[in-house]
Order: structure tokens, then sequence, then C-alpha cells
């Protein structure tokens, strides 16, 4: 057991200068496990589909009250290197910030709850409780074989948290201001509407695909989807994208592709969309006398954990920590938390994300002891 309180910024340091970019695990679970098992953590990683993954538990297995934390070490790309002011590797201190990949979102926030979670069963080991650490090295990925793959192997082991707290960056701008209790659903669908090539001097030889995609782009961004519920904004469909592969100016291409991407609350399921979807093209296609097909991904159903015990617990430490009263939110992209909330209620809170995924991203010092202090927190309330 460690005889000093952990740092959570050497330990975030210490992870950034670890290039784990998805999905490299670059040391960084290496690094965790080592501290973790120094410190009475059972530790197993649960790595699939060339993914590594760590599973860490201190207390007996299928104890009274388990608490459990997630998060990610692998970090996206760096992008142009020479567009950084700093080594993105480098953990570099200046102006009272750390800078590097990863920073922000989330190796900060890995660092925070491990170092809170190392130094709280060192302190006051509770008698009857566990606390568990679930990290992945593949949330910026495709996410098929990360937290997905750590409850798939809790599952199987006999394994399971009570609750648990992602360390997701939650706030926009103020430290304390949002916990995340649910997430919108995604759902990007691929189309292709086919023709028939022709000259352009003879449209009426050709059957063009590009009106009918047209239309159909503006049928689905036409659309209200619903006008939001009691916690969640109005559902948002986007056309990100339309393409022919036409360099000619002469020719009427034979077929078009277009993407969208809609972000859903609890009004709508992925199933029920892609129905939606499905007769909208089949409307447009009657009508324009073409073809078309769609391929559709969900990368998550929207879900909510009710406002109850977990968001109270976790309000209470950070209104204590930081004198700022957090509302409850479901607002921003997808999480892995759209995976643990088959497992145990689920909330999510950490730190400003401001600058994750950017160029020079970065995170005020001072931010990373202060979200350790709301998990220590959290712990002891927890276990009291």
């Amino acid at each position: 057991m460690p005889d000093t309180p952990v740092d959570p910024v050497d330990l975030t340091r210490q992870l950034v200068r670890c290039p784990s970019v998805t999905p490299e695990e670059g040391g960084a679970l290496h690094l965790l496990e080592t501290m973790l098992s120094a410190a009475g953590f059972a530790c197993t990683r649960v790595d699939r589909g060339g993914v590594a993954n760590l599973f860490a538990r201190w207390g007996p297995k299928g104890a009274a009250r388990t608490f459990g934390f997630n998060g990610h070490t692998d970090v996206v790309p760096v992008g142009d290197a020479n567009a950084w002011t700093v080594d993105p590797f480098g953990a570099e201190i200046r102006d009272g910030q750390l800078w590097g990949r990863g920073a922000t979102d989330m190796k900060s926030g890995v660092a925070a709850f491990a170092a809170a979670a190392v130094d709280f069963v060192s302190q006051a080991p509770p008698r009857d409780g566990a606390v568990i650490l679930a990290i992945t090295g593949d949330e910026e990925g495709d996410a098929v074989d990360g937290t997905s793959a750590l409850l798939d192997w809790m599952q199987q082991t006999g394994e399971a948290m009570d609750a648990c707290l992602v360390g997701e960056p939650t706030c926009p701008h103020t430290f304390g201001e949002m916990i995340k209790i649910g997430r919108r659903g995604s759902l990007t669908t691929w189309i292709e509407i086919t023709g028939e090539q022709g000259h352009s001097a003879y449209p009426h030889r050709a059957r063009n695909p590009l009106p009918a995609m047209a239309r159909l782009a503006d049928r689905l961004s036409s659309a209200t989807l619903d006008e939001g519920t009691e916690h969640f904004d109005p559902s948002t469909l986007a056309v990100v994208g339309i393409d022919t592969g036409n360099p000619a100016t002469n020719v009427i291409p034979a077929s078009c592709r277009a993407v969208v991407n809609i972000r859903f609350n609890d009004l709508h399921s992925g199933a029920g969309l892609t129905d939606w979807l499905q007769r909208e093209l089949d409307a447009v296609a009657s009508d324009f006398g073409v073809a078309g097909r769609l391929e559709v991904k969900v990368s998550g159903e929207s879900f909510l954990t009710p406002p109850g015990p977990l968001s109270e617990l976790v309000s209470r430490a950070v209104v204590a920590e930081t004198g700022v009263t957090p509302v409850l939110s479901t607002t921003g992209g997808t999480s892995d938390a759209r995976f643990v909330k088959d497992h145990c209620p689920v909330v999510e809170f950490g730190l400003v994300g401001k600058t994750m995924h950017q160029v020079d991203e970065r995170v005020d010092v001072d931010q990373i002891g202060r979200l350790k202090a709301v998990y220590a927190r959290i712990l002891w309330e927890y276990f009291a």
C-alpha cells in the first residue's frame, strides 16, 4: 500500500507520455496495472480482438457493495504534429496547464479515479465492499472490443458492479457544472440511389439519381423527429455527405450516395428509425423510378439513468468539492456509458472538455486534483 497519496497530476503525465493512439496500448494499461497491483488490486487483462483492456478489483468478489469506475486510455491521433506548440506526448506543464494528447480526454480522468481508489482502499478499506476499475483501450475506435469486452468477461466470471461512474469530460465551461445521466442514441446510414447513366444532352434517355437524392435529402432534413422529452433535447438529423464520384459535365451518373447521421432521444430506437428511413427511401425511389438501398449502423441506443441515489451521490460530492451545483444532462455524443447502462446504474462526471481532440489539447492542472477529490468523496460516502 502507498505511504503517501497518489499524485493524479504526475500519474496523468505518465499516461500522456504513453503513445496509446487507438488501438495501440502504448504502455498506459501496463503502467496502471503495475500501480494497482502494488496497491492490492487483483488485475486481469481482458484483451480481445487486438484491443487491450484492464479489469482491476480491490475487495472480495461478490461483495455486499461494489462501486465501479470506467474510462479509457486510448486517444485519437494527433493530426498534424507540426501544428502543435508542444510535443503531443511530452506532458509538458505550462501556464498552469498540462498539455498533450489525452490530457483532457481522458487520461486525467483515469488518473484521478485510479489515484482516488488507491488512496481510499489504503486509508479506509471497506469491510464489506469492493472497488472495480474497468479501463479500456478502445473507446475512441469502433469500441467493439473495449468496454463491451470487459462487461462480457465480467458476466462470464461473475464479476459485477452495483453502480458505476464514467470519468469522461462532462463540463462545457466550468468544472463541476454538469453530470451526464444519459446519452442520445447515434445512427448513421449510408444511402445509395441507382438510376441509369446517360448523356446530359439527352436526359430523357437516362434515369438521373441526383434529383431523387436531393428530394430524399430534403425530406429527411425537413422532418421533425420530435419535440424533445423531459430529459432530452429534440432529436436531430444531419445530411453529412452527398457524392456521385462524377468528374464529367456531360454525363448523368448511374448512382449517387449520401451519408446521414441521426442523434436521437428516448422516443426512438435504432430499429424504428431504420424502418422510417427505409419508408422514405422507398417512396422517393418509386416517385423517380430509381432503386435505393440503405446500410445502417447504430452506434448506441439512447438511455437514461433516472435521477436518484447515484446522481444525488455524485452531485453532493461535486457541490462539496467545487461549490458548484451541477445540472443533470443528456447532451453530447456517445460514450462507453451506453454499454455500462445494461450492467448497472451509470452516470458520468469529469473535467471541462473544451480542448479534447484538438491540437494543443490541455487541461488545467488544478482541475485534476479537484477531480480526484470529488471521486474520493464519492467513495467515502458510498461506503460510509
